[in-house]
């Protein structure tokens, strides 16, 4: 009876083992591609930008692979087609995001150009050997109502249609984000804001940035417990409003709760601050 308690107990312990370590599919040395507009451009040239918190995350895990940013601030996905293979192809990745969504519908890209583009960069990086993770794109302002969230419907559903049938990881941002605001109103049901998981309506905010990291870093197999080991880190680099007001992500994080108790977003926040001090 003894040995058998002690071999149950080894096998408890190895599930558990098993279940807290996943198996992380970016590997040492793998280069990873993130093609994108201003939003995958910030996630670069952030301290707190999703692409920096993915490789700092892989890094703290154990992992050294190298990142090529390819995010251009306005582009569409016919732009992002043209560069395709300069930016990304050419320096032969193992794994490529693909964010874009947002520029296209508010500056009018139509649906059938939209697919398009995209069949084309997902059957190009495949032929390259790339393995393609598409990411629905984020909501245009936080309000999920207004015409241009209504009209990205479609291309996000295009986008959710063709990573099923090419085989690609998809990575649903905008229902994450959806969520994110979601909550925040529920639990602040005085908060009238318009900035949860962005700064301006559209370019994330520490939260958006940490949003979108979680996410691409669960597709790649992270455990909660290996990102948490991330915490940290992450919470200790800096974010900038317009480079005028800086904040580490932890120092948002606090300010983002007073703001929400005080009905509204942080951006407002300080401006009401500002005011209120200049008035004084």
């Amino acid at each position: 009876m003894k040995h058998i308690f002690f071999s149950i107990l080894f096998s408890i312990t190895l599930l558990s083992s098993a279940s807290l370590s996943a198996e992380i599919i970016i590997k040492n040395g793998d280069k990873i591609g993130f093609l994108g507009d201003s939003i995958t451009h910030q996630g670069n040239t952030f301290s707190c930008g999703y692409i920096n918190l993915v490789m700092s995350a892989l890094k703290i895990n154990g992992i050294n692979a190298q990142k090529i940013p390819a995010g251009i601030g306005g582009n569409k996905a016919p732009q992002m087609l043209k560069r395709l293979d300069r930016d990304i192809l050419k320096q032969k990745p193992q794994y490529m995001t693909l964010n874009t969504g947002v520029n296209d519908v508010y500056y009018g890209v139509s649906l059938d150009a939209y697919k398009k583009s995209i069949t084309q960069i997902v059957e190009k990086a495949q032929a390259a050997g790339v393995k393609v993770y598409i990411l629905t794109a984020t909501m245009i302002h936080e309000d999920p109502m207004t015409q241009n969230n209504q009209k990205l419907i479609a291309y996000n559903d295009f986008l959710r249609q063709i990573a099923k049938e090419k085989n690609c990881v998809l990575v649903d941002l905008n229902t994450e984000m959806q969520e994110i605001v979601a909550s925040v109103k529920k639990k602040y049901p005085q908060y009238k804001g318009k900035c949860t998981a962005t700064f301006d309506g559209v370019h994330l905010s520490p939260i958006g940035h940490i949003m979108v990291a979680r996410a691409l870093l669960k597709a790649f197999g992270f455990t909660e417990e290996q990102i948490a080991k991330c915490d940290a880190d992450w919470n200790k680099r800096m974010f900038h409003f317009r480079n005028l007001i800086y904040l580490t992500v932890h120092e948002y994080k606090q300010l983002s709760e007073i703001a929400y108790t005080a009905g509204t977003d942080v951006p407002t926040y300080i401006k009401r601050l500002i005011r209120n001090e200049i008035r004084k």
